[in-house]
């Protein structure tokens, strides 16, 4: 029997349950945006620092590479003007790593 597929939103809801749990392991309180959609999934907390985060699900790349999934999302302008970081999230091996962004 082949195996199901989620749909997108269902994949999005498990991204962002492993990125808390990782978030913890990292060390951070974790607040949830408690509405569905907006700028920001989670809200980060360490060390007296407060990070607004999106999480990304991530697709594999076509070509092989070092890394063969590719998390090159980017933020809307609003994202962009409030200072949100995209989390990243692999849903083949579930890793997570923090998206780098441009200054502006």
């Amino acid at each position: 029997m082949p195996k199901k597929k989620h749909c997108q939103a269902r994949t999005g809801d498990i991204a962002e349950h492993y990125a808390i749990t990782w978030l913890w392991d990292n060390g951070y309180e974790v607040f949830l945006n408690p509405g569905a959609s907006g700028p920001i999934d989670l809200i980060a907390y360490k060390d007296g620092k407060c990070i607004l985060v999106d999480v990304k699900t991530c697709r594999q790349r076509l070509k092989k590479s070092s890394h063969n999934w590719d998390c090159s999302k980017t933020r809307t302008p609003l994202q962009k003007e409030i200072g949100v970081v995209l989390l990243g999230f692999n849903p083949k091996t579930r890793e997570l790593r923090w998206i780098k962004h441009r200054a502006t």
